[in-house]
């Protein structure tokens, strides 16, 4: 098989990590993650980073590369995974791309248009507008001048709904407008497996379950010590991560940064962290159904790791 890369793409608990590891068993791979979460340090467990064990079987890169005070961006992303790919086929391996973020896998496959530079002035606007109708509101507006990137984004998320609007406003151009730049098929040669499940209420229950693991494994002791730092705050593309926006949520809550979560609290976050990865993964899988020449594999079926090994045979 003589591509550049193989790509394997799906929604959060679908198998992404176990598929993998499992390609790696077979054939000469280094991972390179594609997930926006998976490049900070400090928050191993709200993101399910890959075990030491599991890193340790095959090498990953992008993984533990920022720190949480840090942004990234799509396309630091293809730089970074341009460079990593030449460099582990020089090794005589295969780079393997491994992740959720399928707007990075957009960009890589099909290019980006040089971003416009923030504009102070439009930012301030758009806060005070936001602090007046609400930023579900705003995500109404922007669904009238960019529905393509109004449906990949949850109504709440001001960060990126205030980017979006903001580059509408200055340009009169759709921040969608700027991706998609080059024919797909002139990017590098490449296999893109996708992992979408059949049933919603498989992965429903999979989502469910690794929240469940996450709160028993420490997860609210992982964002207590981000918050303990003093120098992060709840507006940060790190702590926008979902899971993380909830917990920072539920702890600004309490009467002292040491107090015990009540069980009603406790509650409420769960309910509220697996709604919003729900919704994370019907927007990860509306991206993946819109992919170019995938390879789809259904998740749920009881062949599907077969399966995705016969695909890159």
């Amino acid at each position: 098989m003589d591509i550049h890369w193989i790509g394997l793409a799906g929604p959060t608990a679908s198998g992404k990590t176990a598929a993998a590891l499992a390609i790696a068993a077979r054939r000469p791979v280094e991972i390179v993650s594609v997930d926006s979460a998976l490049v900070y340090r400090g928050m191993d467990i709200g993101t399910a980073k890959p075990t030491p064990a599991e890193r340790a079987a095959v090498p990953h890169h992008l993984i533990d590369i920022l720190d949480p005070s840090e942004a990234y961006s799509a396309a630091r992303f293809v730089a970074d995974a341009t460079r990593l790919s030449a460099e582990i086929r020089a090794r005589g391996a295969l780079p393997l791309l491994v992740g959720g973020t399928m707007l990075y896998f957009k960009a890589l496959i099909e290019g980006l248009d040089a971003m416009p530079p923030a504009d102070p002035a439009q930012r301030a606007a758009l806060e005070a507008e936001a602090t007046a109708r609400g930023w579900p509101a705003m995500h109404a507006e922007l669904a009238l001048h960019d529905p393509a990137t109004a449906a990949r984004l949850a109504p709440n998320d001001s960060q990126r709904i205030q980017r979006a609007l903001e580059v509408w406003r200055v340009t009169g151009r759709p921040l969608s407008s700027f991706h998609g730049v080059r024919d797909p098929q002139a990017a590098p040669r490449h296999l893109l497996v996708t992992l979408e499940p059949r049933e919603r209420g498989w992965l429903h229950a999979r989502i469910a379950e690794r929240f469940d693991a996450m709160l028993a494994g420490g997860f609210l002791d992982e964002v207590r010590a981000l918050r303990a730092r003093g120098d992060l705050h709840a507006e940060l593309p790190s702590m926008r991560c979902v899971g993380y926006r909830q917990a920072w949520q539920a702890l600004d809550a309490l009467p002292a940064p040491d107090a015990p979560l009540p069980p009603a609290a406790l509650t409420a976050l769960r309910e509220q962290g697996i709604a919003a990865t729900r919704q994370l993964a019907k927007r990860q899988i509306t991206w993946l159904r819109a992919m170019p020449a995938r390879e789809a594999v259904a998740c749920d079926a009881p062949d599907a790791l077969a399966q995705v090994l016969e695909r890159i045979a």
